[in-house]
């Protein structure tokens, strides 16, 4: 199986002229392949761009029209599929179809910028019963109500099809119905999804919006339209997606679908009813007054919260505690900006930071910055600057946790100590070489 070179165009289009009763027309974005057998070409198949409206499968998939609308774009049609005279043999056309699946979604995403979870297409019981589909994996629909689109137009022709189709990622129905776009559906060349937002807990008690709603709102009265928490989160959400500026933010807002922003907490027009996206001026102004420490501690005790319920990871909390200096951000005085932050070891989240002034340093931080996280069962880890027994003292018997803290020659006594506890505890490690 591969995909037809230029030249070989005219004779792909002969093939289906003599041999498809439809003929070689393809339309959207296409891509043509040929089956081979040796030198001899046994079968051609062409995919082209997804039906626009089909009740069977719009019905399997479960999407509303405005995610029909943004997502059929990964979904393809295959319009055109012949087996040659010279290549009808017992299981070659669902060989061939199964072997052309497998390479299409890449082949998509090389051609068109974007990938495949998703294949259609449509039989004519009058003709055949689509025994290859099915061999090929591809689940019967049902059948089409009988229209075809013409120059714009839908006209029924009274000859249902019966619909197909064969999912190409395990999750695919689940990606193009979520509310929020998967990260699979982000241009790579345009931003790069940090992580699936219809896995973040947004709504209810226990989710984003509450904990923004903590955030103090500075804003006057008088005016205001967007809840903060809202803007909050839309920001959230954009840069979660990969946004990385104030104008990818608004991008991300303006192309948000009604149940996305419903989720969000977005207000209703009072004459449409429906959800209104925040402009990028609105965001800036409210994320730019918005006050960064009680947002951060907002944000952190959520997000530690989560981790502690485990919905950050199925495995025990484990904790870094590490400072580093930003770079390119340089305060008044000429000094870098020193942040000093908790960690969630496996999937990076920062569940509480401190700026750490330049009088003094992250030992006298290290307190202030686990005070009032919940680490009870969970492991603190952090280097040697913080192998203190005070440090130690204060998570075993006030937060209840555990720590493996790096002991290095700075502390010699302590060193040689550890060294000999351990002295004879593991079996010697043998080299092959």
């Amino acid at each position: 199986m591969r995909p037809i070179r230029c030249e070989e165009v005219d004779r792909f289009n002969a093939c289906l002229n003599e041999h498809h009763w439809l003929g070689h027309r393809i339309v959207g974005q296409t891509m043509r392949y040929v089956a081979t057998w040796g030198n001899r070409w046994v079968a051609v198949l062409g995919f082209g761009s997804a039906a626009l409206a089909c009740a069977p499968r719009d019905r399997w998939v479960g999407w509303c029209k405005q995610q029909q609308f943004r997502r059929l774009r990964y979904i393809v049609n295959n319009q055109r599929f012949c087996v040659l005279p010279q290549g009808r043999r017992p299981n070659l056309a669902s060989a061939v179809l199964a072997r052309t699946l497998r390479r299409l979604s890449d082949d998509y995403q090389a051609s068109y910028g974007h990938p495949v979870l998703v294949v259609e297409t449509f039989t004519d019981p009058a003709r055949h019963r689509g025994s290859c589909y099915a061999a090929a994996g591809f689940a019967a629909l049902g059948q089409t109500l009988g229209y075809g689109r013409s120059a714009g137009a839908y006209i029924h022709h009274g000859n249902p099809k019966l619909a197909w189709a064969r999912s190409l990622h395990r999750d695919a129905v689940k990606i193009l119905s979520a509310d929020f776009d998967h990260p699979l559906l982000s241009p790579q060349s345009v931003r790069r999804a940090v992580i699936d937002l219809n896995a973040v807990a947004v709504d209810g008690p226990d989710g984003l919006l509450a904990a923004l709603e903590q955030a103090p709102d500075p804003r006057k009265r008088r005016g205001v339209r967007h809840r903060l928490a809202c803007l909050l989160a839309v920001a959230a959400a954009a840069t979660l997606a990969g946004a990385r500026s104030f104008v990818a933010i608004g991008e991300y807002a303006a192309e948000l679908g009604q149940d996305a922003l419903a989720r969000l907490g977005a207000r209703r027009h009072p004459v449409t009813g429906r959800y209104v996206a925040p402009h990028e001026a609105t965001l800036r102004r409210a994320i730019h007054s918005v006050d960064a420490d009680k947002l951060d501690a907002a944000v952190g005790a959520w997000l530690a919260g989560q981790a502690a319920a485990g919905r950050l990871s199925d495995e025990g909390l484990a904790v870094a505690v590490d400072g580093k200096s930003l770079r390119g951000a340089v305060q008044s005085d000429g000094r870098a900006v020193h942040l000093f932050a908790a960690m969630v070891h496996k999937e990076g989240t920062v569940i509480a930071q401190r700026q750490v002034d330049h009088k003094t340093n992250e030992i006298t931080e290290f307190r202030p910055l686990l005070e009032d996280l919940d680490l009870e069962g969970a492991v603190v880890t952090a280097d040697a600057m913080h192998a203190q027994r005070d440090h130690a003292k204060f998570l075993v018997e006030q937060k209840k946790a555990d720590y493996v803290l790096t002991v290095k020659g700075n502390q010699p006594g302590t060193l040689a100590k550890v060294e000999g506890l351990f002295e004879g505890s593991f079996p010697p490690v043998s080299h092959p070489d």
